[in-house]
Order: structure tokens, then sequence, then C-alpha cells
């Protein structure tokens, strides 16, 4: 009896630790496709948003888009009871940066954050860019409409403040319109920078740039799947840290792996009918994204993105050849697809932002025994129910087994053993969220 009255404790347990909120399915009903194409269309009617760009217009050029993104954060927020921080964030780059600055600019950041009630120091951040350019990086007078690239990230991370801002969540959240993507990546440079001068404790970056084409250049249609790109380790570990990898494993277990993790978790909970695809590399071959400057910079980032992208639709001069369109003009974007992409950037940044911190100092040690054992440091809070111990196969790309093992610092997984797997532990919420997983740091051996 006594086993049998375990074994349902035990089983009513993971069930509870494993079910879904109400609150993370409303989200997902409240994004508009309808306000999002209304969102693209206005951003690609400033003609051009090149980083160069006019910006003494009211009605052209990069600084006309920056300020009608200012004053839609600042319209959500007086929605919300003035729940939103907005400004600008600025770095003047010098001409001569790279090839593509041809005079001196100002590179301007709008910026919302969402202050959390428990935790307003740490930020879970949704970008989408706002410049644009065509064929030549540095022409900033002649169309650029970018709708997809990036009025569509824009556009979703305007679209999730609306939505998200209705609820309340124990961490921060920053929504923001980055710039200087196409020069070089220069808005992600001074925002990492300003985090790191104000000390803020960043979680994850979610860049979401080109979230709007369903058809391929290869003429592939496909309106459910989307790439999650994140790379294996920080840029900024330790030679120690990178010793240690080769003896206890950790090469695709870095930060942002964790983080995109998490979020092909949450959609294939929340949107089983999407899917998301777990790349892993830094970003498409050979190119960037703005997540790099905040990976650079040690922060947990990752690139969300169709899956199919059609090239004669990116950084192109609008013109038609051989009965190819080129040009990124509106007609190309599919703006159902584009909310559910928004969709899956608002589910985990609600999830992240209701969830506890993560443990820290994660050890593990069982080396030569028939057994795996973890040690941690509790995440701070009382807020708290537990920790879950997730486990893999060493091929697998995704934590497919775990265990709620209570409100403890330390626990023994008895007849697992340690060769065979890779392990995690992540922290749940008296709520049911769950911080990412992380990865053991730690080795220890009795």
């Amino acid at each position: 009896m006594k086993t049998f009255l375990t074994l349902t404790l035990l089983l009513f347990t993971i069930i509870l630790t494993a079910q879904t909120d109400q609150k993370i399915y409303d989200i997902i009903d409240a994004i508009s496709a309808d306000r999002i194409e209304k969102d693209i269309k206005t951003l690609a009617g400033f003609g051009t948003r090149h980083t160069l760009s006019d910006t003494v217009s009211k009605t052209r050029g990069i600084g006309a888009a920056r300020r009608w993104i200012k004053s839609e954060f600042e319209k959500i927020s007086k929605d919300c009871n003035n729940c939103l921080e907005v400004f600008y964030q600025k770095d003047l780059v010098k001409k001569g940066a790279n090839q593509r600055i041809v005079k001196d600019v100002w590179v301007v950041n709008v910026v919302a954050i969402q202050r959390g009630t428990k935790y307003p120091n740490r930020y879970i951040m949704m970008s989408g860019d706002i410049d644009s350019r065509i064929s030549d990086p540095t022409d900033y007078t002649n169309d650029a409409p970018g709708a997809n690239d990036n009025a569509s990230g824009m556009a979703g991370a305007i679209e999730a403040a609306r939505v998200l801002s209705k609820h309340k969540f124990e961490n921060s959240i920053i929504y923001v319109g980055l710039s200087g993507e196409e020069q070089g990546l220069f808005g992600g440079k001074g925002l990492a920078k300003y985090a790191k001068d104000k000390n803020w404790e960043i979680i994850g970056v979610m860049n979401n740039d080109m979230i709007g084409n369903i058809k391929g250049v290869d003429g592939v249609i496909d309106n459910r799947t989307f790439r999650i790109f994140s790379e294996p380790v920080p840029p900024t570990e330790t030679k120690e840290q990178r010793e240690s990898r080769r003896f206890y494993g950790g090469e695709v277990d870095g930060i942002s792996r964790q983080l995109a993790r998490y979020i092909h978790k949450t959609v294939k909970t929340y949107m089983p009918e999407m899917n998301p695809m777990l790349v892993y590399r830094l970003d498409r071959f050979g190119r960037g994204g703005h997540h790099r400057p905040f990976n650079d910079a040690g922060y947990a980032g990752i690139r969300i993105m169709e899956a199919h992208e059609n090239y004669t639709q990116q950084h192109q001069d609008i013109r038609e050849e051989n009965g190819i369109k080129y040009g990124d003009v509106v007609a190309h974007v599919n703006f159902d697809y584009a909310a559910k992409l928004t969709a899956v950037n608002a589910i985990n940044l609600a999830s992240i932002a209701l969830a506890p911190p993560a443990p820290t100092e994660v050890g593990i040690g069982g080396i030569v025994e028939p057994s795996a054992k973890f040690r941690w440091k509790k995440a701070s809070g009382n807020n708290i129910k537990g920790y879950k111990i997730y486990w893999r196969e060493t091929t697998s790309p995704t934590w497919d087994n775990s265990r709620f093992v209570g409100n403890v610092d330390n626990f023994v997984l008895d007849g697992i053993v340690i060769d065979n797997y890779f392990f995690g532990i992540a922290t749940i919420g008296e709520n049911g969220f769950e911080s990412a997983v992380v990865f053991p740091s730690k080795i220890f051996r009795k």
C-alpha cells in the first residue's frame, strides 16, 4: 500500500508540474493578424528606413519610422496605466566604422520596458529591426520598404507589447526596435553595452528577423515551420571551461541553446500545430542577426525566423526581370504566419517572465557509480515550488526525460549511469512555470 501511495503521489506531482495554463492560451488568441498587417503596411509606407536615411521628414525615412514606433509604445502604455517605460537609446557611429557607414549617424533604438512585480531587474527581451535596405547597402535615398525584412519582426514586437501589457509578470519584459542591423548590427551592440552599464540581468533575447514569408525561393510553401537559431556555447567562455567540456560534455549546452530548447518545448506544449526547427548554429550560413551582439556580451540570445526564405525579396531593388518580381514589398508578406510567430514569441516571453530564477552553482557527480548525483544553490524568492532534473541521451536535441524532486538543493538519480546522458536542472514556480534548464558547471566526486 505504501508503495502504491508513493507512486500515486509521484504521478500526481508530475501531472501538476506539467500542466498547462489558460493564460498562455488566452495570449495566443489575443494576437491579431489584422493589427500586424496594419503595422507592417505603416512601416513599409515610410518609403525607406535605411539607417542613414532622412530623420527630419514626418512621412519618410528612419526618423519618421522610429517616432511612429515610439508613439505606438506610448499608446500601449497609456492603455495599461503607464505600465511601459518608453525611451530612445542611441549611440553615435562615425563615418568609416565600416564600409557601410558612409557618414556619421546616430543609431537610435526604441525601447519599451514592462517592469516585473518581483524581479524588476531581470529581463526577457523581444526585438525586431527598424531599418531596411536594398541591393546597395549604402543607398539610403531610394525606396526600401522592408516589408518582411524587417517590418514583420518590428510589427510582431509591437503586437506582443499590446497583448502582454494586459497582464502582470514577475520578471520584466523588454520590447525593442533595433536600428543599424543592416549596417553592422550597431543597434544591438549599443543596447547590449547599455544593458551591461545598467547591470541588467538579461535572461534571454529573442531576436525576430523576417517572420512573414511562407514561400521559399525553391518554391516550397510552408506556414507552420519556423527556425530557432542558437549558438552552442557562449563566446565569452574561459579556457578552463572550454577544456572542461572535452571531458564532461556541454558542447551543445550553452545558455543560448537552453533558451532555444525552452522555446521549442513551450511551442510544442501550447501550439502543437506549429513546427519549431532547432538549428544548431549562431545564424544562417555566413550571415548574422541582432542577437549576436548580445551573445558577444555573454547573454543568452536566439533568432526566430521563417523556415523558407526568398532571396529575390531580400536586399533587392524593386524591379521585374525575366518574369521575377524583386523587392521586399507588402504583397509578399503572409500576415497570418507573422501572427503565429508573434504568438510564439509572446507565449515564451510570458512563460519566462512568470518563472522564478534558475538555480545556480549546479554541480554533478557520479563518476564510476550507478547513480547521477546533483547539488545546486537554490534560487532566491518565496514563490518556488521546487526543482526538476532533466536528462537526455547525448545525441538528442531536446530534454526528453525529467523528474520533479521537490524544494531541495541536492538529489540522487538512482540507476541512471552518468556516462550515457546529459543532465540539467530547472526551477519550478508555485504557479507551475519554470526557468530555463541549467547545465551543470561544477564537478564533484563525493
